[in-house]
């Protein structure tokens, strides 16, 4: 897959004027496939300062901090077929497949989410899976939310 996409971000100069903080490729901290764009500490969030927020990696805790996380994910070919990685968070996560095919698996059920595609996941218990020949790339939203079924796994 091509390099991880742009990512501008905007913020305020000494004068207090708008400006573009950053612009460049999504970081992608812990080299995983996972590209942090942003990420909050609390909901509302503090856009006061123009300190980096996307330099640590992702992990599940990230998902649980109380803020938000805007990230980019990478699915190569045959991801997911050894064996699902079953999970659910407290988060509601909003999810647009930009590029390849992914197979969402519930518990009762699945579907094949094609590049334009958007997905609500409302924090139930779910699998992803790449059958396809191609890498996939998603963009993901997640922000707290009350838990649902089983709550989040850990």
């Amino acid at each position: 897959m091509n390099p991880m996409p742009r990512r501008v971000v905007t913020g305020l100069n000494e004068q207090g004027k708008s400006c573009i903080i950053f612009d460049g490729v999504v970081p992608d901290p812990g080299g995983s496939g996972v590209g942090m764009i942003w990420r909050t500490d609390a909901i509302p969030a503090d856009n006061a300062g123009n300190a980096e927020a996307a330099d640590r990696p992702f992990d599940f805790e990230v998902m649980h901090s109380g803020g938000s996380a805007f990230l980019v994910v990478e699915y190569p070919p045959g991801m997911g077929q050894d064996g699902p990685m079953w999970h659910a968070t407290d988060t509601i996560d909003y999810i647009v497949v930009l590029a390849g095919e992914v197979v969402l698996a519930v518990e009762s059920d699945e579907v094949t989410l094609c590049a334009g595609d958007f997905f609500v996941d409302r924090g139930v218990v779910h699998a992803w899976r790449n059958d396809g020949d191609a890498p996939a790339r998603i963009a993901v939203v997640n922000l707290p939310a009350e838990p649902v079924g089983k709550g989040r796994t850990v």
